[in-house]
């Protein structure tokens, strides 16, 4: 667990002090942090779940319903992404004054049901419309939880909070992947939704009866304004950083969420001999009888889970042990990540070992998940404490709407286009490799941002 105890004062890098958080909000105390930061990130794994388990289960899903990779694109980016960034707003601007607990706790149900009624779905438009239900369940969960969690924590120790919330987001690709394909190598990718959505209710209750929402004391709501959309929206316009820091992570989260719906269908597409391969010696070591969907899923999921929870967690330390000494650590330390991931990722995307292509993904993942913590954090820090919910929210929803609403379908239409001359194989291959290189455009916006940080924080 984050340890949000020690730590000296940050000046200018979280615009609150240690002792008390917004609105005559104090920090929790010891126990009661560890508690609610932990609740907090398993419902994000849940949440990461639920939203990551129909790309291991795309290639079933494609043979089943007949679908193309466009179409595959859509459920597992588009269909989503329009409701998650439409509807994020007007629940973070309720989560500015209503009880947060509450939001958090009715979105779980929400999104836990319309990802068992994934598994129901007979034809593309019927899934399709379970997933949008995900979104809209989805929508209502980070906005508040970071608002919560910028509460419950000191601000010194801000960024490695949120960056321990943000680690759901590996690991909860981590338990999509490897559960889903494991679960649809054994009953079918029907079986993989009911089970993925079934503990969401457990949870939800969880939330709604012991997560701390600290404005339900009379101290903490005594004279809180709460400021009208006008005027949040036209704080957060006055700060460059913030709009430059928010199109870097859309771009970063574009190529990762258009990385991540296909990587599933890459390896068992070109790597199909030496994952079964891998998966024949895995089986006789371990006792087990996974196939390829089955090994190929555990594979990612450990991945994408182990290195990106390492990458995410890194950037939240190193965010709060350099933001002290210049905020514009904030936007480098993304930035420097950015930079050095493409390389490696070239060489998983081309390389004829499947164990070589594995290993390089893993350094890809690592660098890829450096961002969460320093961007989010950042952004928490450059608005008023009444306007962090909005805050996270016009972030997500930039970030959503371009990462997760054109990822995943524009890897799906390039896959199509380079697959007419090459191949369904080599085009998938191409494409990860074209998104891959859109990543590069991030530079800019962190070196954008990083120009006006500290004057916008101190503002």
């Amino acid at each position: 667990m984050v340890d949000t105890n020690k730590g000296a004062d940050a000046p200018g890098a979280a615009g609150a002090s240690t002792a008390s958080t917004s609105g005559g909000i104090e920090p929790l105390s010891a126990g009661p942090r560890r508690y609610a930061l932990g609740l907090l990130l398993v419902i994000y794994i849940l949440n990461f779940l639920d939203r990551q388990v129909v790309n291991i289960l795309a290639e079933p899903i494609k043979l089943d319903l007949g679908l193309a990779d466009w179409q595959l694109g859509a459920l597992t980016g588009l269909a989503f992404a329009l409701f998650y960034t439409v509807l994020g707003l007007p629940i973070a601007r309720l989560a500015e004054r209503a009880d947060r607990v509450k939001i958090i706790s009715v979105a779980v149900g929400v999104w836990s049901a319309c990802t068992l009624a994934c598994g129901l779905a007979g034809n593309f438009i019927q899934l399709l419309l379970a997933r949008v239900g995900v979104g809209v369940g989805e929508a209502g969960c980070t906005p508040p939880a970071h608002s919560l969690i910028s509460d419950y924590t000191p601000a010194e120790k801000r960024a490695s909070a949120i960056a321990f919330y943000s680690m759901g987001i590996p690991l909860g690709s981590l338990a999509g992947m490897a559960l889903g394909g494991i679960i649809a190598d054994s009953f079918g990718w029907r079986a993989a939704f009911f089970i993925a959505g079934a503990p969401g209710i457990l949870l939800a209750l969880a939330a709604w009866f012991t997560l701390p929402e600290p404005r339900r004391t009379a101290k903490a709501v005594e004279g809180h304004k709460h400021p009208s959309v006008s005027d949040a929206i036209e704080e957060l316009a006055r700060k460059p950083a913030f709009l430059w820091m928010s199109l870097a992570a859309a771009i970063k989260a574009m190529v990762a969420y258009g990385h991540i719906a296909f990587y599933g269908s890459f390896y068992l597409r070109n790597h199909a001999e030496g994952l079964q391969g891998l998966a024949d010696g895995f089986n006789s070591l371990f006792g087990t009888q996974l196939g390829a969907i089955g090994f190929t899923g555990l594979i990612l999921g450990l991945l994408i889970g182990t290195f990106g929870a390492m990458g995410t967690f890194a950037g939240g330390q190193l965010a709060d042990r350099f933001i002290a000494r210049d905020a514009r650590n904030y936007a480098y330390i993304p930035g420097a990540a950015a930079l050095l991931l493409f390389p490696p990722f070239v060489l998983a995307m081309m390389a004829g070992s499947t164990l070589l292509s594995i290993a390089a993904l893993a350094v890809v993942t690592f660098l890829s998940s450096v961002w969460y913590g320093p961007v989010f954090a950042c952004a928490q820090s450059l608005v008023k404490p009444r306007t962090r919910a909005t805050a996270s929210a016009v972030i997500l929803f930039v970030i959503n709407l371009i990462g997760l609403g054109l990822g995943p379908l524009a890897a799906g239409i390039v896959s199509d286009m380079f697959a007419a001359d090459h191949g369904v194989a080599e085009g998938l291959r191409y494409s990860l490799i074209t998104i891959g290189g859109v990543g590069l455009l991030a530079l800019p916006c962190f070196y954008l941002a990083s120009r006006t940080l500290r004057d916008d924080i101190e503002a």
